[in-house]
């Protein structure tokens, strides 16, 4: 028997091979449902199930309860085909994802916070309740007006996590700009809040998702703090096996400022079609190419027709970087910017 999956709404069907999972059925269709342990324990691929029958396999009840298997979910990461069709839940009537439900009042604690650059720190927290379900580029908001510091936008840097752990990349803006809305924020995260203490956000947000159906070649280009969001991406295509290469061009004012350097090289060991291209544009250092990437794109990519182009940074580093994109045959549909940057 031949086995397929559609997708509701748009109809769309996927063909299921036998011993296939759905989430790697779907994955090789080119649709990437959220995901993390692919072993039926952490809940993140759990989808509404309309028709048709599936082997749901061995899940624990943390991640896929009794009340939800008899409201019709199930995690696709373990599902194995029964009946010819089975119907999910699972994007838009044009097949793009579906964003999730943004849920205010959410509480997490700070765990942990991690000096990456003389001026960017990782903040790490652990939400207190369920996780909070996210794509890869999108972002919170976080702040504590009560305390001067006005609900401001951080990108999540690091696919989702089946504990729910949340990950910002925050620059500590200069004195100048102290006294700016995401100037006392960035301030109050840097010189005010401790760890364990427990803070309030709101989330998810934004669309810096692009299209998980292309297959093509990916450039992404970051600047400072806007690599979370690039991180995050690129982390979750790689962990689902996407075989299209993929360059990360990332841009810091000194060597100093390169951060996340270890785990860039992991990935390149680890994938060999991913790539990793530091830049600097303060000094020069030996093996890492020097200027803007704006004006040294065409040295590295003299043809960007066909490529999912992925843009994150400062307003001015975007706008720099898209024109230069399009220039070097990128087109609209395919290029994507995160603009939200001038909120640090």
């Amino acid at each position: 028997m031949d086995h397929q999956i559609k997708l509701h709404p748009s109809g769309q069907r996927v063909a299921w091979g036998e011993g296939l999972t759905a989430l790697e059925a779907l994955e090789r269709a080119g649709y990437a449902l959220p995901n993390n342990c692919r072993a039926g324990a952490c809940g993140e691929c759990k989808v509404k199930v309309r028709s048709g029958e599936f082997d749901q396999g061995f899940v624990l009840d943390m991640a896929l309860s009794q009340e939800e298997r008899a409201n019709g979910c199930g995690l696709m990461c373990m599902a194995k085909p029964v009946s010819e069709v089975l119907e999910i839940e699972w994007g838009t009537e044009d097949a793009k994802p579906k964003l999730f439900p943004v849920r205010d009042a959410q509480y997490a604690v700070l765990i942990d916070r991690i000096p990456r650059t003389p001026r960017i720190t990782e903040f790490v927290l652990r939400p207190l309740g369920d996780p909070m379900r996210f794509w890869p580029g999108q972002f919170i908001k976080l702040g504590d007006p009560s305390q001067g510091a006005p609900m401001r936008s951080y990108s999540l840097a690091g696919a989702p996590q089946h504990d729910g752990e949340l990950r910002l990349q925050v620059t500590r803006v200069d004195a100048a700009q102290a006294d700016s809305p995401e100037g006392r924020t960035s301030r109050w995260l840097h010189d005010t809040v401790q760890l364990g203490q427990t803070l309030r956000f709101s989330g998810p947000h934004g669309t810096f998702i692009g299209d998980p159906s292309v297959n093509t070649p990916v450039l992404c280009l970051a600047a400072g703090s806007g690599l979370a969001p690039i991180l995050s991406l690129a982390e979750a295509a790689l962990r689902r096996g996407y075989a299209q290469p993929v360059t990360l061009m990332f841009s810091a004012r000194s060597k100093d400022e390169l951060y996340d350097v270890g785990l860039m090289r992991y990935w390149e060991a680890r994938h060999p079609n991913f790539h990793y291209l530091p830049t600097t544009t303060r000094e020069e250092a030996p093996g890492i190419a020097h200027g803007r990437i704006p004006a040294i794109l065409a040295q590295h990519f003299p043809d960007l027709a066909g490529y999912s182009v992925f843009v994150a940074g400062t307003p001015g580093f975007v706008d720099d970087c898209v024109e230069a994109a399009k220039r070097l045959g990128a087109t609209d549909a395919l290029i994507h910017t995160e603009g939200f940057y001038e909120q640090l």
